[in-house]
């Protein structure tokens, strides 16, 4: 984190230097003309004067100069032109502006869709938010996770108490980016100076929807559209020359990665844009369809078990799945939105993200880690759930799997700290992105075959702990007591889960002593 800091004040220290270079060519301009109009000052003051009698008949405009990038300060005018002179100045403020808002740049502005019949669940306009970046031709958009609701009862209880992600009538007027939106290269080395594209999540839909609001219903569910939508208004800021479209997102982002990949590919292809190469991030998105703990009555999002939840939710939201896995679940396209299944029946690639014990998975599943030690059969079921994501991931080619008890990655700080064999994220997408660059863009994205993503020497791409128990690997992030909020290492936390050191390694058949050093060195 020092390292990142030292960084940080090291851009800061190039911008102002930059600045300070700018204002001294335009001072050194201004003392050379009066050096070699010294003997003319009467002359040019009558000139000035002139200048300034026309500009004040001008329009008010033409005082900045346009595409002019330095605006020279001639001293001589003070004295018989102020007016002139302010001029001179606002000038050289105005070309010193890139300087002073280079800060506010690093924000992503909103903007509302044009097409307004495409709206979040309470009939309010859908929208995103976009840092452009007018010299690259890669483009990343976000999809924002947060759940979902599957009737009228769930619905009406998340628009009492998460409105933001029903509406966007509250939405803030900038966000700052981080993790892989991160517009700071020391955060995010390889895609900082992408255009940064986020896309709000309020259609509780998993990103599938495609029905409006009407009289008969409450809510409008319109994932899938807004989606669409965005890309047709992206197209107008330059997305039409892109070179890599990234549709990335976490949670319930992650799955509608999932679910609308090759939708937007074969949008952009039926539109003209072939050449451009669309990829998938889906980040805490690959949920198992596996069987709860225990089961329990399906009366909320958090209770209902994902196949349940899912079944209920793509009834009453009209959802939509890829073509390619409907025809492969007739009658079933609930399937289609868990990770393991859908995968297979996609044509772009797609790169996975997934923590091996997933916070969000455990809750469905009715594993709560509330501050009470869970018993041995908690924690086989824990140690289970890991056995069955790697099982699940094992033919994904490109994936980052740590075994580690969280949810969420991509857009999170530390998100350069977590590593698996020894190699970040960062980096792994880093290797996946070369592996890419050499399929053939000319015939579309779309081929019939997924194409293949050969790793290079010294770049894996499929890289999942082996160790079986949460938190074994030690750049995990960092685990605090939920009552204490103090920090845990990874012994503390095991026993506080009920790991019972003695026990394990007697059923592991190795030394106590052992076991303990594997878990301090997450091996």
């Amino acid at each position: 984190m020092q390292s990142r800091g030292v960084a940080r004040r090291s851009a800061s220290v190039t911008v102002l230097r930059s600045c300070l270079l700018l204002l001294f060519v335009h001072l050194s301009s201004s003392v050379e003309a009066r050096r070699v109009r010294g003997g003319r000052a009467q002359s040019r003051r009558a000139q000035q004067q002139h200048q300034h009698q026309q500009q004040q008949r001008a329009p008010a405009f033409t005082e900045r100069a346009e595409g002019a990038e330095s605006f020279p300060l001639d001293f001589t005018a003070v004295e018989g032109n102020m007016d002139n002179f302010m001029v001179q100045i606002k000038n050289l403020a105005q070309s010193l502006y890139p300087c002073s808002a280079q800060k506010l740049d690093n924000d992503m502005t909103l903007h509302f869709l044009k097409n307004v019949s495409v709206t979040c669940n309470d009939g309010s306009p859908g929208g995103y938010y976009i840092k452009e970046s007018k010299g690259s031709k890669r483009w990343l958009l976000f999809l924002e996770g947060g759940w979902y609701c599957f009737n009228r009862q769930t619905c009406d209880s998340r628009y009492e108490t998460m409105r933001e992600l029903m509406s966007s009538t509250k939405w803030p007027q900038t966000r700052r980016g981080t993790g892989i939106l991160s517009p700071q290269p020391e955060e995010n080395p390889h895609w900082w100076n992408a255009n940064m594209v986020f896309i709000p999540y309020c259609s509780s839909d998993v990103w599938s929807g495609a029905t409006p609001k009407t009289d008969q219903s409450d809510y409008a569910f319109m994932g899938s559209l807004i989606i669409t939508e965005v890309v047709n208004e992206l197209l107008t800021k330059g997305l039409n020359n892109a070179k890599v479209l990234l549709l990335a997102g976490s949670s319930a982002g992650g799955t509608g990665v999932l679910l609308n990949v090759d939708q937007v590919a074969e949008h952009l292809e039926s539109q003209g844009y072939r050449a451009v190469q669309v990829r998938g991030l889906t980040d805490s998105g690959w949920f198992l369809d596996n069987k709860q703990y225990k089961f329990s009555e399906c009366l909320d999002t958090i209770s209902c078990a994902p196949t349940d939840a899912i079944k209920r939710g793509i009834r009453y939201w009209g959802g939509l799945v890829p073509e390619s896995c409907r025809q492969a679940h007739v009658g079933e396209e609930w399937n289609c939105f868990f990770g393991y299944k859908v995968y297979p029946t996609l044509k772009s690639p797609v790169f996975v993200v997934q923590w091996l014990f997933d916070e969000a998975q455990l809750m469905v599943d009715n594993i709560h880690l509330t501050g009470q030690p869970v018993h041995e059969g908690q924690w086989r079921y824990i140690q289970n759930l890991g056995q069955e994501l790697r099982r699940t991931l094992h033919n994904v080619p490109a994936m980052f799997a740590p075994a580690c008890l969280s949810h969420e990655l991509i857009t999170r700080s530390y998100w350069m700290d977590i590593q698996v064999k020894g190699i970040s994220l960062p980096r792994a997408l880093h290797c996946w992105d070369r592996s890419l660059q050499n399929i053939n863009s000319s015939h579309g994205n779309h081929s019939h075959q997924k194409p293949k993503t050969e790793p290079m020497r010294g770049c894996p791409l499929h890289l999942i702990d082996s160790c079986p128990w949460p938190h074994c690997n030690p750049s995990c992030p960092t685990i605090r007591d939920q009552l204490t909020g103090q920090e845990m290492s990874v012994i503390q936390f095991l026993k506080h889960m009920g790991f019972d050191v003695q026990k394990i390694a007697q059923q592991q058949g190795m030394d106590p002593r052992k076991l303990l050093g594997m878990l301090n060195n997450g091996n």
